[in-house]
């Protein structure tokens, strides 16, 4: 449905130019032990991800810009609606921030891909 735009490509973790192809080798991002484990080339495409060593260092920084934002939604849910205190408004912002980590770290990722790489429209006409 929303195929040839960025937001497919994030959200299922698709092959940023091609989007035919899964980025990662395990689609689960709570097994962790292959969490970041992708592929080095799309299978489609041949696109690399990585263009350089290091290349995904920049996604820690979307990573804090994400952990942030769901903290302050965290925050304004428990505060304002739930009427938390502060200390269980805390806590529930680092758990829920803890069980969203392997998500937010996969997610990073994704943004930082298509911040660098273009849908190409050869692709979606091909189907």
């Amino acid at each position: 449905m929303l195929k040839g735009y960025k937001i497919h490509s994030i959200i299922n973790a698709k092959c940023p130019v091609c989007q035919n192809d899964d980025l990662y080798l395990d689609k689960n991002p709570f097994h962790l032990k292959s969490i970041l484990k992708m592929h080095e080339r799309c299978r489609n495409c041949n696109t690399k991800y990585a263009m350089e060593p290091s290349f995904f260092y920049g996604a820690m920084y979307v990573s804090y810009a994400i952990g942030v934002g769901l903290g302050i939604g965290l925050f304004l849910i428990a505060y304002y609606i739930f009427k938390l205190n502060f200390l269980n408004t805390f806590f529930l912002i680092a758990g829920g921030i803890v069980i969203a980590l392997p998500v937010i770290m996969r997610l990073s990722r994704n943004v930082w891909l298509n911040l660098f790489f273009k849908f190409d429209r050869t692709y979606l006409e091909n189907e």
